[in-house]
């Protein structure tokens, strides 16, 4: 058994992997130290206050909406358990990818920042029909390729049961 065999054996994926998760980590590390060199107070509470808002706000408030978007997109299976459909990451993915830009632009969608003319000499009016509309655009591209895919299904169901219903004309 050669070495690499026996290390990935142990450690589940290549040399590579490793060499790049430990880059990560101390990349990770130095941006703290960076971070803390100002106000570590500050910073520590910020960090702890960020935890418990995602932990005791976020995290159940999109725990419960995924659950509403499964129940709204849910089938019945065979054991008469209901089974969750795959349709619900067309509305799970732009969701997400919207949340994420609210979430880096927050300041400038509900224009909280003053300085930003000041800062860049660009106008920081805007940001919130621009995200509107990408949050549209994301929607209706996942409504298309849901109804793409939906109709792909169905042509190819319809192709297999003419094709089924020939096959028992010619054994007749």
């Amino acid at each position: 058994m050669s070495s690499s065999t026996a290390f990935r054996r142990r450690y589940g994926a290549s040399p590579l992997h490793l060499l790049l998760v430990l880059a990560s980590f101390a990349l990770a590390v130095y941006a703290g130290l960076r971070l803390l060199k100002g106000d570590t107070l500050g910073v520590a509470v910020w960090f702890v206050g960020a935890a418990l808002l995602h932990d005791l706000v976020l995290l159940p408030l999109y725990a419960v909406t995924d659950r509403a978007a499964q129940a709204l997109f849910e089938r019945t299976a065979e054991a008469g358990k209901p089974a969750p459909r795959a349709s619900v990451n067309y509305v799970r993915v732009p969701a997400f990818v919207s949340g994420v830009l609210l979430l880096v632009w927050w300041p400038l969608v509900f224009r909280q920042v003053g300085h930003y003319t000041a800062s860049t000499a660009l106008p920081a009016d805007g940001f919130l029909a621009r995200w509107l509309l990408i949050t549209a655009g994301l929607f209706a591209a996942s409504a298309v390729v849901l109804l793409v895919r939906t109709w792909r299904g169905t042509r190819a169901v319809r192709r297999s049961a003419r094709a089924q219903g020939q096959a028992r004309k010619a054994t007749k």
